[in-house]
């Protein structure tokens, strides 16, 4: 047709040679560009999970397409059967699939119509590490996506006393790939410590922990630091190691415990400094007295041992004042202590009251290690709770301790100052006696 097209406008032969090659020519690039109209794309670095973890390992389609009715398959060659997920004219092959990955795999049909073939894996496990292909036969679209798997926990700090030395011990459990231990001091920079010891669980998790000792007489504060790099995670833990010993450990029972004893030490110190001021009231009063039977043979002293005494109260006063602004910030830093040890203890019967139903729920189903585990968690969480009941009991018995002497305090405040009122009337009463006296005298 195109031949007969192009002879009828009167164009040459070599013209028409030259336009039939064009054609072909647009016709198979054409043809090549369906061939390859869609590719798959998948992420460019390693896609990372905690074990436990929902995951979603991507893949999709560029230019994107409905997917909805292609096959779709997800593998790893080191597996057999090797599928993870297939699907085939828009149904899930349940047959063909791993028996490791039964109903954890799955894609979502909105995703699929625009080419999104991303495979949603739930509840990553250990063995769920390691490289997993997406391909869709019908372009030969195919992408390589690698999985790691991680675990992490919280280190703790544990502080013993070694001789002349405090000996510091740093471990963490349920970690994987294994981890790098560092000891930090204040400044950040590493110091030197005991190698680290590994260990691996059968459950393929590790276990590290390391010491480092410290010279008494110093005040230090330390990091212990657990970090993973191929998982890019880092948790730490922080303590501080004073010249008395004295010891702040973030959220632990430990420094409540503290606390409740510098408070025992403040209320010692209290009920000292009132059995000194009673004993200086007595002195005042005996002294007062043997005045009060000076005053008799000498008037003009009465006036200055009055003058004394309105300064005693005065100084009384402000000293009695003192003390229970002293014990008012005691009192509230007790409420605060016991607002506290009640959130914690809320907490411990929580995580309690969650491991005992966990027990009762998978008694038969868990393996003999994984319920010792449990029941060694749910035997601490039972200890703790008890730590902090007989902390609160304490907390409880300070602060009625300290109400007492508040009460008692301004029962005292509250007679000096009537003391002071009854000398300033004396004192009045006595210039107006010398003023009434020495005007006689001036006429």
């Amino acid at each position: 047709m195109i031949m007969t097209m192009v002879m009828t406008s009167g164009m040459s032969p070599v013209k028409v040679s030259l336009l039939l090659v064009l054609h072909h020519g647009v016709l198979l690039l054409l043809t090549r560009c369906c061939e390859g109209q869609s590719h798959m794309i998948g992420p460019t670095q390693p896609v990372v999970a905690m074990i436990g973890d929902d995951i979603i390992l991507p893949c999709h389609l560029e230019p994107a397409v409905d997917a909805v009715e292609l096959t779709v398959e997800w593998s790893r060659q080191d597996l057999t059967p090797r599928f993870v997920y297939v699907r085939r004219n828009g149904v899930e092959l349940l047959t063909e699939q791993n028996l490791l990955y039964t109903k954890r795999t799955s894609l979502s049909v909105s995703k699929l119509q625009c080419g999104d073939i991303s495979l949603k894996l739930s509840t990553v496990k250990l063995s769920d590490a390691g490289t997993y292909k997406c391909l869709v036969p019908t372009y030969g679209a195919e992408s390589v996506v690698q999985l790691a798997v991680g675990s992490v926990s919280s280190p703790l700090i544990e502080l013993s006393t070694v001789k002349d030395k405090v000996v510091l011990e740093c471990e963490s459990n349920g970690w994987y790939p294994e981890p790098q231990l560092l000891w930090l001091n204040s400044e950040g920079k590493l110091i030197s410590a005991e190698p680290t010891k590994t260990v691996r669980g059968s459950d393929g998790l590790y276990t590290v922990s390391s010491k480092v000792s410290v010279e008494k007489g110093h005040s230090y504060s330390f990091t212990c630091r657990v970090q993973q790099k191929n998982i890019s995670q880092i948790k730490e833990a922080h303590i501080h190691v004073s010249d008395n010993l004295f010891m702040v450990q973030s959220n632990t029972a430990v420094h409540i415990t503290i606390n409740l004893v510098v408070c025992l030490i403040s209320i010692g110190t209290i009920a000292s400094i009132l059995f000194i001021i009673w004993k200086q009231e007595q002195k005042k009063t005996d002294k007062r007295e043997v005045r009060i039977e000076e005053h008799s043979l000498r008037e003009g002293e009465e006036k200055n041992r009055l003058d004394d005494e309105l300064k005693n109260h005065e100084e009384d006063l402000q000293h009695v004042q003192q003390i229970i602004t002293k014990l008012m910030e005691q009192k509230k830093d007790l409420k605060k202590q016991r607002e506290k040890l009640n959130s914690l203890l809320q907490e411990d019967k929580a995580e309690m009251k969650e491991v005992t139903k966990k027990l009762e729920t998978n008694a038969k189903m868990d393996a003999d290690k994984k319920r010792k585990k449990r029941e060694k968690s749910q035997h601490d969480l039972e200890k703790r709770v008890k730590e902090h009941e007989d902390l609160l009991g304490i907390t409880d018995k300070l602060m009625e301790a300290t109400e007492d002497i508040i009460l008692q305090m301004t029962e005292r405040k509250v007679k000096l100052e009537k003391d002071k009122g009854k000398i300033l009337k004396h004192l009045k009463e006595k210039q107006k006696e010398t003023r009434d006296l020495e005007q006689p005298e001036l006429s």
